[in-house]
């Protein structure tokens, strides 16, 4: 605000910086859609440890995939992970009434049919006196969890108003149960376990969930993902539509007793990854189990898109639900750790293949390849996961869907799209204090000032190519980008160029002999 100027003196005002600092986004936050044991259904959940899956979700579940690509994710460098739980249609909570009380395991699935409640009426009379109740109106109900001995129990409820009142209570405290309908009356004490017994040793004591209530459903199919409506309700893969941010897609397999994923909903998932500037990463088919099957189908594998790559062959794991024995997994989890791994290490433009990108956890490969068969996938788009002697097993590629040779496209290697998106979201994010501001030569200048700042800060660390800044990227935005026309339509055009790192994929020695000459 400008000073008023009312008497003879030095005034002091503060003016505002016309510098906005742009921050990089996060680059390896991995999405994992599909089933699990336990947890919200259709309700994002962010991770930072395989310690949280296990605990929210189940952990491993010998009825999906999901669980072993979140465990291969975090073994090999992950840090954040966001999982989405989804179910078949005829997946159903368990019900359970103790006290006559109409209770509903908190979320879909057989893990439900392991709750026991108990209610008691050793309540406090200076909270029924606090809320203005009548003791007889207050409860204790307590929730244990047989399947992994967790104990919830929520004191002093009421079933008619007050701050603890029971459905005001459970959806904020409890991660167990929820509440089915308020019941016009409180509910029935338990009886008192036996001597020698707890109320949970005791079954005359508690009261168990009705038997069978609680059912996992079946597989999931195509629709479960990305069915009618999915994407209005934010529901399936559509879930991560509330998601602030994603970087890198997984879908585990779910078809054929758990082995691979539709072609379609593959390219249904490409198609959302490019809206939200993430990728995907596609696994290979189960039939792929020769070099000549991934040349003729990588064609097939639902997308082309820049915003997604396909990893082979399938990698070999011990399965400690069947006494560690040796199973065929999907790569897609331990992908996405080694991108986690080297983005933090080297940066996001950096090629997450090479001798570094060791595959952690991983016992074999379903297929080992020579360098001959492995040139035969890599013109295709085809990005190998190989055995060495020294190094153990690497990935060994790093091209996107575009990375065909005969489509020449500038998304061919990962790397580059990778920190293209990142580039993207990083300015979309950080220019939007441009919106509403006067549309002229000082907003111009601020926007090169801030930008060729964080593209500066990129160039120092290695991210582009060049010697120079002028060599490594522009900014440009000044009135040759935005003419009168647009300044009348309140549009302000910010064009940025950048010379992007390419991978060596090959590395060519030239070696020369010199005869010793004779002496004269």
């Amino acid at each position: 605000m400008p000073v008023a100027l009312s008497y003879p003196g030095v005034y002091l005002q503060e003016l505002p910086s016309s510098v906005r600092t742009i921050t990089g986004v996060a680059t390896s936050i991995a999405a994992f859609v599909g089933q699990a044991a336990r947890g919200p259904v259709n309700t994002p959940v962010t991770l930072t440890s395989y310690a949280d899956f296990e605990r929210i979700f189940g952990g491993l579940w010998v009825n999906s995939r999901l669980g072993y690509a979140v465990n291969d994710f975090y073994q090999n460098g992950g840090t954040t992970a966001v999982i989405v739980r989804i179910v078949h249609s005829d997946a159903a909570a368990a019900t359970i009434s103790p006290g006559g009380l109409s209770l509903l395991a908190a979320n879909e699935g057989q893990w439900g049919n392991n709750l026991q409640g108990v209610v008691d009426t050793q309540v406090q009379a200076a909270v029924a006196t606090q809320f203005g109740v009548k003791t007889t109106d207050l409860f204790n109900l307590s929730v244990r969890d047989s399947g992994t001995g967790t104990i919830e129990i929520y004191r002093n409820l009421t079933v008619i108003e007050s701050p603890r009142r029971i459905d005001k209570v459970l959806p904020i405290e409890s991660t167990l149960v929820k509440l089915g309908s308020l019941p016009a009356a409180p509910p029935t004490p338990n009886n008192a376990p036996a001597a020698g017994q707890t109320i949970w040793s005791d079954a005359n004591a508690h009261t168990s969930a009705a038997a069978g209530t609680g059912i996992d459903g079946a597989d999931l199919v195509e629709n479960d993902f990305v069915g009618p409506g999915l994407d209005v309700a934010k529901h399936g893969l559509y879930a991560l539509q509330n998601v602030d941010l994603f970087n890198i897609l997984c879908i585990p397999p779910y078809m054929n007793g758990h082995l691979d994923v539709d072609p379609d909903l593959v390219g249904k998932a490409a198609t959302f990854c490019e809206t939200r500037r993430a990728v995907l990463l596609v696994d290979p088919p189960s039939a792929w189990t020769t070099i000549a099957q991934a040349q003729s189908g990588v064609a097939n594998v639902g997308t082309s898109s820049a915003n997604a790559a396909v990893f082979f062959p399938r990698i070999n794991e011990v399965d400690p639900l069947h006494n560690n024995m040796l199973d065929t997994y999907v790569p897609c989890g331990a992908v996405a750790g080694i991108m986690a791994r080297t983005d933090a290490q080297r940066g996001v433009w950096k090629a997450p293949a090479g001798i570094e990108a060791t595959l952690v956890g991983v016992s074999a490969l379903s297929l080992l390849m020579t360098d001959l068969e492995n040139g035969l996938l890599n013109p295709l788009g085809v990005n190998c996961l190989r055995s060495f002697p020294a190094a153990g097993r690497v990935v060994w590629g790093s091209r996107t869907l575009q990375g065909n040779d005969g489509l020449a496209s500038q998304w061919k290697y990962l790397p580059i799209r990778r920190l293209a998106l990142f580039l993207e979201e990083s300015l979309f994010r950080g220019t939007q204090w441009v919106v509403f501001e006067p549309n002229d030569t000082p907003l111009w200048a601020q926007i090169r000032l801030n930008v060729g700042a964080f593209m500066q800060t990129l160039f120092r660390q290695g991210a582009f190519q060049g010697s120079s800044p002028q060599q490594a990227y522009f900014v440009k935005c000044d009135s040759e980008t935005t003419t009168p026309t647009d300044q009348n339509n309140g549009i302000v055009n910010i064009l940025v160029g950048f010379a992007p790192l390419k991978p060596a994929e090959f590395v060519v020695i030239q070696i020369q002999q010199i005869a010793a000459q004779a002496n004269p």
